[in-house]
């Protein structure tokens, strides 16, 4: 069984928190920042990485996907401060790369062609 991720993901000005789920995160990340992730993520510009955790499955990551969309912002706030207290872009330390935004951008741009 291969492991999945929730992960929270926000704006610059840190007005938006979106949460999501994925069974590749380094990937997901790099789709939301090259703008192929979701329209939701599009247009708030969420591109920066905050919160993940690792669970055991891709369905124990919905679950927990869900507990979480179903708590408010304040409880969400003091989750990421948990791992995260200055609120940094972890993407990079996960493996996203600007060559990889790049590539991930370039492959959705020629599958809609």
């Amino acid at each position: 069984m291969s492991p999945g991720y929730v992960y929270i993901m926000t704006n610059k000005s840190h007005t938006v928190l979106y949460t999501g789920v994925t069974n590749d995160l380094t990937r997901r990340v790099a789709e939301h920042k090259a703008g192929v992730a979701s329209m939701f993520t599009n247009r708030y510009r969420c591109t920066q990485l905050l919160y993940f955790e690792s669970t055991e499955s891709i369905r124990a990551a919905i679950a927990r996907e869900k507990q979480i969309k179903n708590r408010p912002r304040e409880w969400k706030e003091l989750l990421i401060t948990e791992i995260n207290p200055e609120w940094r872009d972890l993407s990079y330390s996960i493996g996203v790369s600007a060559d990889l935004i790049v590539e991930v951008r370039h492959w959705y741009e020629t599958q809609s062609s």
